[in-house]
């Protein structure tokens, strides 16, 4: 559970973002759709591949905003109505909710949530009204400040950089210089539980800017494709070998993703398996393990973070923190994607893993978010 009474601050110290989570994913919506307040319209930007659901037509801000006033107001907190409220709003709709509940009520929503609630009910249902930009922005400052860099801590970094649109990670580096007084490259470059290739390499992908042509996807060049395929080829390959760092940074850090997803294809055409096959045959190697998580990111994101959710609840406790983030991270952007791959990998479903590993009002909320099984 994250420390909350720590981050307020920093979280107050982000200025006005102008709906930066228009550039949440690569599916975004468009402007005037995104920007829209409660009604049809805003009940229409619900990404495709989402598994929110909001009212149509929603109540206005302010109709929100008093409604969650009545549910922390008096002796007891109204715990179901916060989860009905927020987590039945898209990311639009929750950003004019805080603007016009501080307007009424001179405090931040984030605030009252803060102290009317409380453990991984309180943590989930923070992050999820967070301004997704100033969310990753958060997450990855508590990631730098592990005290190991453990893969799962290493993942957010990633995540933040490969699985989302070029603009979006713009907005989290302003989010996040806004947050700390600091570059979210810098503190990636000058963080001592990385060394090199590996920090070389989470620099490259959290400064880049990845070209997204008219269409969407960008350009493909089918001979770049050939040719780094081979070199892609040539750094992984060798057992009991370093995997060759710099070939993998160039690469990966700066292609495009529909280039990225052509070269992989064209690994996969020559050798006959994929590099993510090959990559899990390094065990140990903790690059390895990182370009594998970026690569998925980058071209199939829904893979990656099921293996998240299944990851967090495996074992003998669960971890929270990374359960919360994969499903409040996805909620809005392809988590109906993440649930059918969930359920072809694990022969389970994220639902019944929810509900099996998590309980009370934060067992609701992720729920609420994950959407019905179909």
């Amino acid at each position: 559970m994250c420390c909350w009474c720590c981050c307020l601050d920093c979280i107050h110290n982000i200025p006005p973002l102008n709906l930066l989570f228009l550039h949440f994913s690569p599916h975004s919506l468009s402007p005037s759709a995104a920007s829209a307040g409660g009604g049809e319209e805003a009940a229409a930007a619900v990404a495709p591949m989402a598994s929110i659901s909001v009212p149509n037509p929603a109540p206005s801000p302010t109709e929100d905003a008093e409604s969650i006033r009545k549910a922390v107001q008096g002796w007891g907190t109204d715990e179901n109505a916060l989860i009905e409220i927020l987590g039945h709003r898209t990311a639009a709709q929750r950003a004019e909710i805080a603007v016009a509940y501080e307007g009424l009520y001179d405090e931040t929503l984030l605030d009252r949530l803060h102290s009317e609630l409380s453990g991984d009910f309180r943590s989930a249902l923070m992050l999820w009204t967070m301004d997704p930009a100033a969310r990753d922005a958060k997450l990855a400052n508590e990631a730098l400040k592990k005290k190991k860099g453990e893969l799962r801590h290493i993942w957010v970094l990633v995540e933040v950089a490969c699985a989302s649109s070029p603009d979006h990670l713009v907005a989290v580096r302003k989010a996040y210089r806004a947050a700390y007084a600091s570059s979210l490259e810098e503190d990636v470059a000058s963080c001592s539980l990385f060394g090199d290739p590996l920090r070389r390499f989470l620099v490259r992908l959290v400064s880049s800017y990845r070209y997204v042509g008219d269409g969407g996807g960008g350009g493909v060049d089918g001979e770049l494709a050939i040719a780094e395929a081979a070199e892609l080829h040539d750094a992984v390959v060798g057992r009991g070998q370093a995997l060759h760092g710099d070939d993998v940074v160039r690469i990966v850090g700066t292609r495009s993703k529909a280039q990225v997803a052509a070269t992989l294809e064209r690994y996969r055409q020559e050798h006959g398996k994929g590099i993510d096959e090959v990559l899990d045959g390094r065990r140990g190697d903790q690059l390895a393990a990182v370009l594998k998580a970026a690569l998925w990111c980058l071209t199939s994101p829904e893979k990656h973070f099921a293996e998240v959710i299944r990851t967090s609840i495996l074992g003998l406790g669960t971890d929270e923190e990374m359960l919360t983030r994969g499903i409040v991270s996805r909620a809005e952007v392809d988590m109906e994607k993440v649930k059918e791959e969930y359920k072809v990998r694990y022969n389970t479903t994220v639902t019944a893993d929810v509900r099996g590993d998590t309980s009370g009002y934060y067992m609701n909320t992720l729920l609420t978010l994950v959407g019905p099984e179909k």
